[in-house]
């Protein structure tokens, strides 16, 4: 198949559509998710990210999440007053400060109830493909993540000026 073929554009446009609406129902979810926590959906991405990592400085979480350090520093604000995080000094420079996550076992069972169906339901779907059919696609969820991350940086060095084409323009 050429890589101009109908077949071939058929077949990324169907990819294109199942991806947003992968994206989007993913977005939903969390945002549930975050709401059932009490959280907002970019303070439960980042107490996602601590929980994975372990302890971050505020412009590691932010390089992480392409957020600026400003919105980090309202993040772990709020993240430290629901008990989920605490600031402290890097013992070898000062002036950096580090996030530690500090939940414990209570919160990660309420994790694990909200989230036990979902990851029921892809062990579910995953039965009905090979081992090298689970490969080729955490390769491309990997490399498809990568270039996302990539896009976001720039997009974070471009600055939050406003593009062209936007509903309120």
């Amino acid at each position: 198949m050429t890589s101009d073929s109908p077949e071939r554009i058929a077949l990324l446009q169907a990819l294109r559509r199942e991806g947003r609406e992968f994206s989007l129902t993913t977005v939903f979810l969390h945002q549930m998710v975050a709401e059932r926590l009490g959280l907002s959906p970019t303070d439960h991405r980042c107490a996602d990210i601590l929980s994975r990592t372990g302890p971050l400085s505020a412009g590691e979480l932010a390089e992480r999440t392409g957020l600026t350090t400003g919105a980090i520093t309202g993040v772990v604000d709020r993240l430290e007053r629901a008990g989920l995080v605490r600031r402290e000094k890097d013992r070898n420079d000062r002036r950096r400060v580090i996030v530690r996550p500090t939940w414990g076992e209570e919160r990660e069972r309420a994790l694990a109830v909200l989230f036990e169906p979902v990851w029921q339901g892809f062990v579910e779907i995953c039965e009905s493909y090979s081992d090298d059919e689970l490969r080729l696609m955490s390769e491309f969820l990997s490399r498809f993540r990568t270039m996302a991350q990539e896009e976001a940086r720039k997009l974070r060095m471009q600055g939050s000026g406003r593009t062209r084409g936007n509903a309120a323009d």
